[in-house]
């Protein structure tokens, strides 16, 4: 079961490590918002996966500090993105 748990964990952080291409390269603001939630959730995963897998202690507290983090740095990135003149929300 440990070697099902760590291999998960190696796909999903290859998926993670696409989705960093698509932070440093993405065309729009929207492309690297998207790319930056999928690189927090992809971390927490990849962290509970391993925890799952190898019983270390605090890789469980370190995904909820990285969950916080993702949510924080998604906040940031919108409200610091220039408006692109659409309307506004009703």
């Amino acid at each position: 079961m440990t070697e099902i748990l760590l291999g998960a964990a190696l796909l999903v952080l290859a998926t993670v490590m696409t989705g960093l291409a698509r932070v440093l390269r993405g065309p729009g603001i929207a492309d690297r918002v998207m790319a930056a939630q999928l690189l927090g959730t992809g971390g927490i995963a990849v962290l509970l996966l391993l925890d799952a897998a190898t019983g270390t202690p605090g890789l469980a507290d370190a995904a909820l500090t990285l969950a916080l983090l993702a949510a924080f740095a998604t906040v940031a990135l919108v409200r610091g993105a220039p408006d692109d003149g659409g309307d506004p929300p009703a």
